[in-house]
Formats: structure tokens, C-alpha cells, sequence
């Protein structure tokens, strides 16, 4: 089956792309290297490289005809979300429909997209939080996936087109990018590789669900597998404060360093926490890493990294 990952050369969709490939089908990655790296594709993955708003990536689509596109290509930066709103949605939601459209045309048979656990529903009543809970998300970032998952209804009623929106929780682990937007695992772990200091914004009291890429990706092929249609949490259902984090990934890293702490940022969730009950029982779905080995994992690809510098990092 001929597959397309959209961000296929990203952090996540490089891992989606993977495990595609295990299941024998033809993988296609749409990417514009905005944030992604040639380097993080296995060389069996034919890279196409647009951006989701073009023509180019309609007729890509019109003309491949894959039989699932797997959506991950985003405006992903929740403070650029807040700072620049008309960019967050010229590519999280007009692009997202550039392709849906292509998508309708193209015969496509199902559309999986990489959705938010930890935005989407604001700040929970419920920890953690299942799919029913109220979605009130508080930045235009969460706002715009949960706009894509409403087309998503709407292309399935009008057109009969299956989906899958994958409401991810905080997603790390190898191949995650340090630079620019990033989540703060990938951020620390650099750094702390480095011998450098880490900075925790706030008492470190903020808490996340954080779950490990390779999971995430096998959730993407579960849920192609599967029969199911809606939203689905895929998180761990644990919470770990930024203070844990840090003590984690420095253990991991052999550092003894503390993190300094800056004044917190205005406006961030203090508690992000999602249900996998759901996905279990749709999906045959559950976490397999626990943060303790994802953490030694992600430390030991930063360390090759770096021990490689003549290679881009991603």
C-alpha cells in the first residue's frame, strides 16, 4: 500500500515513516525541510520536498493517489501561535485543507492526523484527561488543531472519508530538534550533553505527559490498521513536573549541574495530562518505554550527536 507522511522528515514523522516501512508498504515524505532532516529517512523513503499549502503538494497527491496520507506536516510553535495567529492557520488549517481537498479527489482511503492532547484541551477539570472532555484550548496552536479535527468530521460526512485524529500528549525522544521550537527534553539533553546549563521557567512545578516518539509512531500504524474513526489520546496517563524531568535526564547524562529557574512564562498550562484508556481498547494501544528508559534513550542519541558534529542535528 502506498503511504504518505506529511513532516515525514520530521521528529515524529520520521519515526511514522518507519514504521510503514516495517509493514512492507511504499512510503512517500512530504516535507519542506523547514524543520525536518534528510538524514532522519531511512534511504527506502522517497522524499518530496513542498510545502503543504502549494500546488505542488495538491497535484503530488492527485497524481501518487496514496491510499492513506498521514498528516504531521504543522506550525507546531505554540508561543509563534500566539504571536503570529495568521500563520498558525495559513498552515495548520489552510494546508490542512489544501490537502483534504487533494485528498477527496485522489480517492484517498483514510487520513490519520497528529492532532494535540496537550493543547487541545486547556486546563483540564480531569486528570487525566479522556477524549470527552470539553476542548477549550488557549492558544491559536490548539485552536487550529482542534479546527482540523472539526474538517475532519466534516470530510467524513460530506465525502465518507475515514480518519484517525491522534491526540498526542508531550512526544520526545531521538531525533527530536533542539533548535527553534523543541520540547524541553531535547532541549536539556543537548545542553546537558554539553556541560552547559539548563534554565527551568517557573518553580518547575508545571507538569506533562510525556510520551516516548517510537510510541507514537506504532500508534499511527495501530490506528491505520484499525476499523475506529474519531479522536484518540495517545499518552502515558503519568504526570512528571519539569523539576522530575530535569533530574531524570541529568541522572541520564551524568551531570550533578542544577538548573538555574527564570520567571515563568505567562499564560502556561500548569497540568497537561491525557487518558490512553481509549486507545487501548480501539486500538490495542499502550505506552512501552516509561519516561526512565525514553530519557536513557534520548540521552544516548544526543551523545552520538554530538559526538558526530560534522552531521546536522534533527
Amino acid at each position: 500500500m502506498k503511504v504518505l507522511v506529511t513532516g515525514g522528515a520530521g521528529f515524529i514523522g520520521s519515526h511514522v515513516c518507519d514504521e510503514f516501512l516495517k509493514g512492507g508498504h511504499e512510503v512517500i515524505a512530504l516535507d519542506d525541510l523547514s524543520g525536518g532532516k534528510r538524514e532522519n529517512l531511512d534511504p527506502r523513503v522517497r522524499l518530496v520536498v513542498h510545502d503543504i499549502r502549494s500546488r505542488e503538494a495538491s497535484e503530488l497527491i492527485k497524481s501518487e493517489k496514496p491510499q492513506v496520507i498521514c498528516h504531521l506536516a504543522a506550525q507546531m510553535d505554540v508561543r509563534r501561535s500566539v504571536e503570529d495567529p495568521s500563520f498558525d492557520a495559513d498552515v495548520n488549517i489552510r494546508g490542512m485543507l489544501n490537502l483534504l481537498e487533494a485528498a477527496r479527489h485522489a480517492g484517498v482511503k483514510k487520513v490519520l492526523f497528529s492532532s494535540t492532547g496537550g493543547a487541545i484541551y486547556g486546563e483540564q477539570d480531569l486528570f487525566p484527561a479522556p477524549e470527552s472532555h470539553p476542548t477549550r484550548p488557549v492558544s491559536p496552536y490548539g485552536v487550529s488543531k482542534a479546527s482540523g479535527e472539526l474538517y475532519l468530521g466534516y470530510y467524513r460526512a460530506q465525502y465518507g472519508l475515514p480518519y484517525v485524529a491522534l491526540r498526542y500528549a508531550n512526544v520526545y525522544g531521538p531525533r527530536q530538534n533542539p533548535h527553534g521550537e523543541a520540547g524541553v527534553v531535547a532541549i536539556f539533553s543537548q545542553r546537558l550533553i554539553a556541560g552547559q546549563g539548563c534554565t527551568i521557567f517557573g518553580e518547575g512545578k508545571q507538569s506533562r505527559d510525556f510520551v516516548f516518539g517510537p510510541d507514537v509512531a506504532r500508534a499511527n500504524y495501530l490506528a491505520f490498521e484499525s476499523d475506529y474513526v474519531g479522536a484518540v489520546n495517545i499518552g502515558t496517563g503519568v504526570e512528571t513536573d519539569i523539576n522530575q524531568l530535569y533530574k531524570a535526564l541529568a541522572d541520564a547524562a551524568g551531570s550533578t549541574q542544577p538548573a538555574t529557574h527564570a520567571q515563568g512564562k505567562p499564560g502556561e498550562q500548569l497540568r497537561s495530562c491525557i487518558d490512553n484508556s481509549l486507545a487501548k481498547k480501539v486500538l490495542g494501544w499502550h505506552p512501552t518505554v516509561d519516561l526512565a528508559e525514553g530519557v536513557r534513550r534520548t540521552i544516548a542519541y544526543f551523545r552520538q550527536k554530538a559526538a558526530a558534529p560534522t552531521r546536522a542535528m534533527g
